[in-house]
């Protein structure tokens, strides 16, 4: 049986094809593999530590001389996808107020999902489509976790006083520690590196499964159609603009495109936006399940948005020139 022919012909399919699997598991089987144990540990609970590994294996191969460049990418993508997010986030405050609904959604849960994007679909996309430097951008995106750029982007607009304490220093040292100690270990050592290189794509399924462990169908159905329509207008506007830029700098458009998706943790966003604003407190509820909703629809829509954009580029014969160009 060719399985990892099967996959290899799927676009995206390392990464999709475990994810889909996972998220079906978890929808109408949660319990199936939440035994204990090392089953458990592996295919539940490991896509952080997995992730941690990843960026180090990827780190080893950056070479110290271009860290710069990883830098520069990871500023783009977190700046695009927050002001692609935040212009979407004031039309709807500007039309609806923060108590309203634009299209039937709360401005709140604009903001929140498409100001915070989901790393580890993020990093299973540029596994398989990007570079190292691309994979190291990733040190960046660690900005965008949390309620923190939503809550930068409503004081920008005047909807409520900048609030301390929601972004810490510690969370964003502990992201980019792992790169770092690759990248010292690679350029320290040739031979570490070689060593270091094979772990990459091995380990991309078995983390993109352990994200689809904590993916539920059910949170579209909670979330409407409003919440769907928010993923799909998260993966479209946030994901082509990180393409668009990204080719206008001649970078891998693809990797800017990965970053057209809701993170888990943004469902967290609207109540802690309304913990510290209880103005939001009438709307915390229904943007938790529109934002929940958007997290499972790019989840699985922005994949294969990617693949489909892979395909443009593959019959332009530009797909290759990307992995030639020097980053």
């Amino acid at each position: 049986m060719k399985i990892k022919a099967t996959l290899d012909r799927i676009p995206g399919g390392m990464m999709v094809v475990p994810l889909l699997l996972a998220a079906t598991i978890n929808t109408f089987a949660p319990n199936l593999l939440r035994i204990g144990n090392f089953t458990e540990a592996l295919f539940v609970n490991s896509a952080s530590a997995l992730i941690a590994l990843f960026l180090l294996c990827a780190g080893a191969q950056i070479n110290v001389r271009s860290a710069g460049i990883a830098l520069g990418k990871g500023f783009t993508l977190l700046f695009v996808k927050w002001a692609v997010g935040a212009l979407v986030g004031l039309i709807a405050y500007i039309a609806a107020g923060p108590s309203g609904l634009f299209l039937g959604l709360t401005p709140l849960a604009i903001i929140a999902a498409m100001t915070n994007s989901n790393g580890g679909l993020y990093m299973a996309i540029v596994g398989q489509y990007g570079k190292e430097d691309d994979k190291a951008a990733y040190s960046l995106l660690a900005l965008n976790d949390g309620p923190f750029l939503t809550m930068v982007a409503l004081s920008i607009f005047g909807a409520m006083g900048f609030v301390d304490g929601m972004f810490s220093i510690v969370s964003f040292i502990s992201v980019l520690l792992p790169i770092a100690i690759g990248m010292i270990l690679g350029n320290l050592d040739n031979e570490m590196r070689e060593f270091l290189a094979k772990g990459s794509d091995m380990l991309i399924p078995f983390f993109a499964f352990a994200l689809g462990m904590g993916i539920d169908f059910g949170a579209i159905i909670k979330g409407g159609l409003s919440g769907v329509l928010l993923g799909v207008a998260t993966v479209l506007l946030t994901g082509t603009a990180g393409y668009l830029i990204f080719k206008a700098f001649g970078w891998n458009p693809l990797v800017g495109a990965a970053e057209g998706s809701t993170a888990g943790n943004a469902v967290a966003t609207p109540a802690a936006i309304a913990a510290a604003n209880a103005s939001f407190a009438s709307v915390a509820d229904l943007a938790t399940v529109q934002v929940a909703a958007s997290t499972v629809t790019t989840a699985i829509l922005l994949p294969i948005y990617i693949a489909f954009l892979a395909k443009r580029l593959e019959k332009k014969n530009k797909l290759q020139q990307y992995y030639q160009l020097p980053n």
